[in-house]
């Protein structure tokens, strides 16, 4: 039972952003780790806070990607990247 990933718009454009070789790397990491497992929470870590629960983040060097699980459509739905500095403000 393998999940399927999604981009966002806005993770599009921050995508074209990046150094192409940082863009490439995030894009590995979802499509062959994170897509390939059964469960993608047995990687990355809960965001916390009352409203935050139901995001997931994984780290990627420098990089941050915040992500929605939805279980119901088996997809990954990537919601931001940013660098670790920057992404929880």
């Amino acid at each position: 039972m393998a999940y399927s990933v999604e981009l966002t718009a806005e993770v599009d454009r921050e995508l074209g952003k990046l150094d192409p070789q940082h863009s490439k790397r995030i894009l590995k990491f979802l499509y062959e780790r994170v897509a390939k497992l059964d469960d993608p929470r047995s990687i990355g870590q809960a965001l916390h806070g009352s409203r935050l629960g139901e995001f997931w983040k994984y780290r990627v060097g420098d990089y941050r990607l915040i992500c929605k699980i939805e279980d119901d459509r088996l997809v990954v739905l990537l919601l931001r990247i940013g660098d670790r500095k920057e992404i929880y403000r």
